[in-house]
């Protein structure tokens, strides 16, 4: 062969193959040349990674993990790696490990037959010491959606909750949405989960806890009562979502547990008459007599919630800005909520998503509150390289923002936009124009003269959206304007646009009275090209054709049964029906009775009502500022509705939670002194009684002790002068105190040699507890001074100050710190 010139290489063809072991001569579809697998893009392919997840190298895995992670991170499929990448989930490598979990993350809900070997391997992992390992393998497993599996899911979420580490607590808070869209059954359970998380002291659990309270159980408001002051407080510490989530959370909580702060404001003005005549004068004259309702006192927590979340309008995330922006909007009142203002215009300086969100929320809040931007007026002027839908919100905005002080300079800013480019957004403008001149009076003709100068523009669509509002304008205005009707029917063979023409020629109708002479000729001007019209020009030629018969039958009588008839054959069922109504109400045939032809001048010009020209985001108030539903100013999956103030406070104690401070647990010594615990007698009523009697004879006993030590501890400050025979004489004194002192110590300890053998050490702990002297360094001490007993179970113990070793009785140890004479006091530790 090779002499032909043909070098055939070693591997040779696919077909060439020896015979496998089995003997049989079956080839492999992957590999056969006849096979269409050979052609195909996946002919072996990823065989390169498969043979590294095979290797022995942990260096080879590594890599090739690497690069499969690479793909999926740019939207390759890798799935035909499961099972290569399934096998190395024991592997000991740690960084393997977590990329292994990363891939399975990603595709155990499509491979969920082969990730169900591995469930075990995952429970493993639960226990494992890095807590990265155990947050992953709870992520794999909650991946997995299969409904046989949701028992071992729900044990390791509970244990999960119960973790020490919080990374592991916020990964069993992501799976419990998974869970409770695996099996709703399991919301009970999932509640007491979530509870428990809401506990949760730590800031990277607290968002995590409420996202999945919000898709679990977002009507049991009162999981949300004994953790709201806790959710405050920790909200600045919050990573930047989770404040987003726990803002739109305690907006919704403020709305159902506060009053409304603006409810006075707004009840002032309902009450407001629209005029003010003199009985209303005196009215309110009246009205100052009555008493005055009570004053607004905002709730403490609601003063929290709004202070706490302040800070946050310097985030640096625009999700934040905006979550604290609508919680002001809806729960603030009215005089706090201009503080945002400057925080939105900070945010207009980013990314153009962003600004298009920004500018939907402003310009739905300035309807209701113009002054809150009207400061930053210049912040909304069109720039050259916005979008149009930016250009199309900044018109907005700046039209709501207009009133008799800054009017001119709006006007000027919209004269130069006129000249755009932008057809859409030429129109747009005169559109605002229009808005301006209807909602301020005093520049109506204004206005109107412009826009009348606009009609002689090159630009035929600014033409036309001139003709339009200005008929809006005239229909707006009670005096007539007969030069800019007379003007605008001059335009007819000019303007093209069917919108534009349809109202000029509802404009001739409508005001015919004033035009007498021009109207009948327009009318023939129309009917010359009726069929070529559009069918909006042609539905108003038919209503000038009958309003012009109703004014002036004699002139255009025969004018307007040729357009009928005309509409009669037309190919549009709503002209030929349009024609038809008309000839039976206008002139009715002789077969008719004409019922309506008497009240025709009543049915057809009738007074018209004005169109409101308002902003389009009027309505979008309903809407919970930055929400889809807001933005799209329609109800999107998933939205919840804004629910409305309560009329009477809820109770404000069902926030308190009790703190247990660990100082308050511990009583004083003087306290355990007074509350000796009495135990029942092991003997008779007599030995019981004579007991107690002992006791009391040794409280009194004590009492006068401690009179007598303090006695002579003023004696000796007042005697400081005296010499050293008054020292000896209270020294002899003290000494024969002692000796009697011991003396009695000795009889008791006798009686309590008998009688204390017949009862267990543990009853004698929880009898009175044993007491313990302490005396000056200076006293003389009674070497092998017995114990005393006043009781069965009773023991007291004489000690000084220096014998005592105690480090754990806070009393001993507070003695031992302090400068104290003669005192007697109860040793805890009867060392």
């Amino acid at each position: 062969m090779s002499g032909n010139g043909l070098h055939v290489g070693t591997g040779g063809y696919a077909n060439e193959r020896p015979p496998s072991s089995t003997g049989s001569a079956e080839m492999d579809p992957a590999t056969d040349p006849a096979s269409s697998g050979f052609f195909s893009n996946d002919y072996k392919r990823h065989d390169d990674l498969k043979s590294m997840l095979d290797s022995n190298k942990d260096t080879s895995k590594l890599e090739a993990m690497k690069r499969i992670i690479g793909m999926v991170a740019k939207g390759k499929d890798a799935s035909d790696l499961f099972p290569a990448v399934v096998k190395n989930v024991v592997s000991k490598n740690l960084e393997v490990k977590k990329l292994v979990y990363v891939y399975l993350t990603r595709y155990a809900e499509e491979q969920q037959d082969l990730a169900l070997l591995s469930i075990s391997t995952f429970q493993r992992a639960l226990k494992d010491p890095n807590q990265l390992i155990r947050a992953s393998a709870l992520r794999v497993l909650s991946s997995i959606r299969v409904q046989m599996i949701a028992p071992i899911m729900m044990l390791a979420i509970k244990e999960s909750v119960m973790d020490m580490s919080p990374f592991v607590r916020k990964t069993a808070a992501h799976a419990i949405p998974k869970m409770y869209s695996l099996d709703p059954e399991q919301k009970e359970q999932l509640i007491e989960v979530i509870e428990k998380l809401l506990a949760d002291k730590t800031t990277l659990v607290a968002g995590s806890a409420i996202q999945a309270f919000e898709e679990v159980c977002p009507e049991r408001i009162d999981l949300i009562h004994k953790n709201y002051r806790k959710l405050c407080n920790l909200l600045v510490d919050v990573e930047e979502w989770g404040q987003v989530v726990i803002i739109n959370m305690l907006t919704r909580y403020a709305r159902t547990q506060f009053t409304n702060p603006n409810k006075d404001e707004m009840q002032d003005e309902a009450d407001r008459p629209f005029y003010d005549t003199d009985k209303e004068e005196e009215e309110e004259g009246a009205a100052e007599e009555k008493p005055q309702p009570k004053t607004y006192i905002m709730d403490p927590d609601h003063r929290l919630l709004l202070r706490q979340t302040k800070p946050l309008l310097n985030s640096r995330n625009a999700a934040v800005v905006m979550a604290v922006a609508q919680l002001y909007h809806h729960c603030a009142p009215k005089s706090e909520v201009g503080i945002v203002s400057r925080s939105l215009i900070r945010l207009l300086r980013s990314h153009k998503e962003v600004q298009y969100v920004v500018l939907c929320n402003i310009a739905t809040m300035s309807i209701k509150r113009k002054g809150m931007f009207e400061p930053y007026l210049k912040s909304f002027y069109v720039r050259m390289n916005d979008p149009a839908p930016i250009k199309l919100l900044k018109l907005e905005i700046l039209t709501n923002l207009a009133t008799e002080t800054n009017i001119s300079t709006i006007l000027r800013e919209l004269q130069t936009y006129v000249t755009s480019s932008d057809k859409e957004f030429a129109a747009a403008t005169i559109q605002a124009i229009g808005r301006c001149a209807s909602s301020i009076a005093e520049i109506t003709d204004t206005c109107l003269n412009g826009l009348v100068r606009l009609m002689s523009n090159r630009d035929e669509s600014v033409v036309a959206e001139s003709v339009v509002v200005i008929k809006k304008l005239l229909q707006t205005q009670s005096s007539g304007h007969k030069d800019i009707i007379i003007h605008m029917a001059r335009m007819v063979d000019t303007i093209t646009v069917p919108m534009a023409r349809a109202s000029i020629l509802w404009l001739i109708g409508e005001y015919s009275d004033r035009v007498p002479k021009i109207a009948p000729d327009v009318l023939r001007k129309m009917a010359k090209g009726f069929i070529s019209e559009e069918d909006i020009v042609k539905l108003q030629i038919l209503n000038l054709a009958a309003k012009l018969f109703i004014t002036n039958s004699k002139q255009t009588k025969l004018l307007v049964q040729y357009v009928f008839n005309l509409a009669k054959y037309d190919q549009n069922y709503d002209i030929r029906d349009r024609a038809r109504f008309l000839r039976q109400v206008v002139m009715p045939g002789e077969n008719s009775r004409g019922l309506f032809t008497k009240h025709a001048k009543k049915i057809f010009l009738a007074t018209k009502p004005a169109p409101v020209l308002e902003s389009k985001f009027k309505d979008r108030d309903q809407f919970q500022l930055g929400t889809l539903s807001h933005v799209i100013n329609k109800r999107s999956t998933g939205y919840q509705e804004l629910p409305d103030w309560p009329e009477v406070e809820p109770d404000p104690s069902v926030r308190n939670v009790e703190v247990v401070m660990p100082w308050t647990e511990k009583t004083t010594t003087k306290e355990r002194k007074d509350k000796k615990p009495k135990k029942e007698a092991f003997y008779s009523d007599e030995e019981s009684s004579s007991a107690d009697e002992d006791s009391e004879e040794e409280s009194s006993d004590d009492e006068s002790e401690e009179d007598s030590s303090e006695e002579e501890s003023n004696q000796e400050e007042s005697d400081d002068e005296s010499g050293s025979d008054g020292d000896e004489k209270s020294e002899k004194s003290e000494e024969s105190k002692e000796d009697s002192e011991d003396e009695s110590e000795e009889e008791n300890s006798d009686e309590e040699s008998e009688e204390g053998s017949e009862e267990s050490d543990s009853a004698s702990e929880e009898e009175v507890k044993p007491k313990a002297r302490v005396t000056n360094k200076t006293d003389k001490k009674t070497p092998g001074a017995p114990a005393q007993s006043t009781g069965p179970a009773s023991r007291d113990f004489l000690l000084d100050l220096d014998d005592c070793k105690c480090n754990e009785c806070l009393v001993c140890i507070a003695l031992k710190s302090s400068v104290i004479d003669k005192v007697t006091l109860y040793c805890h530790c009867n060392k």
